[in-house]
């Protein structure tokens, strides 16, 4: 310490650990303000500029940029929204890294041959990946004049939430799933979960509120293992239908239903499901499942009762 009770920019730095120019650049950046200068020009700081220095050094391993830094010397309540912050950037981070991770080890372990093919499949996929292509698959295919709460509650349903551990069977089927929806040639009406009713006006609004309902009854049934047999969530998954297109469920009724859902087992919405499934969380009710059970158990009754 130099007599004056300030330090040199070369003392400050070795009592911080720092080094010299890493101080200058704080300085100049306004960040470590000077106490004064010498007679020959030279920058001296006060006691205070080493817990200063001190926690600008702290902030910066914790990986806050300088900018981040600057805000929070400025107001001491900005430090909490900066590590907010961080911890978001963070989180994108790591989950970028393991879906990284879970993609090297899908192309280590498949044969040789399907490597290629695989790679091209991965490599259309951001990384960390999201939803929004399965979004807009579902919101091009379902009714214009659906209203915004039941498309949201639709795309709950059908769009999974990724993992956060993916393994690499995951990435692949989303890999896959994220190549079926984007391509243009699937866009079509039997890649719908709930396709509209023939011969006239229906009420799209009333069909797929009804059916998120019997799904919702299906899942416990199904969770309690119990079939799903007439009452319950089959009577009100046909109940759906029939209140949408005006009319009162009947044996009649039911009869014209089936071929109408066996449009839902198609080929695009058949995979989709099929891919869909395994990303699913575990214990997670999945549309397409409970849909096909659905009406397979419509089409046993039906059977049943014309034997």
């Amino acid at each position: 310490m130099v007599s004056e009770g300030l330090w040199s920019i070369g003392e400050l730095a070795r009592r911080a650990g720092v080094g010299v120019k890493a101080v200058r650049y704080y300085s100049d950046r306004g960040l470590l303000p000077e106490a004064g200068r010498s007679s020959g020009g030279h920058r001296r700081y006060g006691a205070g500029a080493l817990d200063r220095l001190r926690l600008i050094r702290s902030l910066r391993g914790l990986g806050l940029p300088v900018p981040e830094v600057e805000r929070v010397l400025a107001r001491d309540e900005a430090l909490e929204e900066v590590v907010t912050g961080q911890l978001r950037k963070l989180e994108s981070q790591l989950a970028a890294l393991r879906w990284r991770e879970a993609s090297l080890r899908l192309l280590q372990d498949c044969p040789p041959g399907e490597r290629a093919g695989r790679l091209r499949l991965i490599g259309a996929v951001s990384v960390p990946p999201d939803t929004a292509a399965l979004a807009r698959f579902w919101r091009r295919n379902l009714p214009v004049r659906l209203p915004a709460r039941v498309v949201s509650t639709v795309l709950d349903s059908v769009v999974p939430r990724l993992p956060e551990e993916p393994s690499p069977g995951q990435v692949l089927d989303f890999a896959r799933l994220h190549a079926l929806v984007s391509d243009p040639r699937v866009h079509l009406p039997e890649s719908r979960p709930a396709p509209p009713l023939p011969d006239g006006e229906y009420r799209p609004a009333v069909l797929y509120e009804g059916l998120a309902e019997a799904y919702a009854l299906a899942a416990v049934e199904r969770e309690a293992g119990r079939a799903l047999r007439e009452g319950g969530a089959l009577d009100c998954f046909v109940a759906a239908y029939a209140r949408a297109r005006g009319t009162v469920d009947s044996p009649d009724f039911r009869r014209g239903l089936l071929p109408l859902l066996a449009r839902s087992d198609g080929p695009v919405i058949t995979r989709y499901w099929k891919l869909a499934a395994g990303l699913f969380a575990p214990g997670e009710p999945v549309l397409g499942a409970l849909h096909h059970q659905l009406s397979v158990a419509l089409h046993l009754q039906v059977e049943a009762r014309a034997g």
